[in-house]
């Protein structure tokens, strides 16, 4: 089976930690989309478990290290959005279950 930009780019996002929780970004159901456009470009759209988040500008930065890490990617946007606000219904039944929520 072929493995896909798009999934190297889901494997780079669950190396991506928010510092308080011990659960990747990708699993924790912050990554809203991903897009992956034509000669290499990737979005990301992804968003915080709140706005005030203190971490948001280092977890965004390292986002957009791993996913231009990947090889082929040419550009890596990534971008926040609070629309729709997080909750933990968005989370995997791995990550619910890591945190106590199941």
């Amino acid at each position: 089976m072929e493995i896909t930009m798009r999934d190297q780019v889901e494997e780079a996002l669950r190396t991506v930690y928010d510092p308080e929780i011990p659960v990747n970004i990708f699993d924790l159901g912050l990554v809203y989309q991903i897009e992956v456009k034509d000669e290499g470009k990737v979005l990301v759209v992804m968003t915080l478990t709140a706005p005030g988040c203190p971490v948001a500008g280092s977890i965004m930065e390292e986002v957009n290290q791993k996913v231009s890490a990947i090889p082929g990617v040419t550009d890596a946007d990534v971008r926040l959005t609070f629309d729709p606000p997080w909750t933990k219904d968005m989370m995997s039944e791995e990550a619910k279950l890591e945190l106590g929520f199941l």
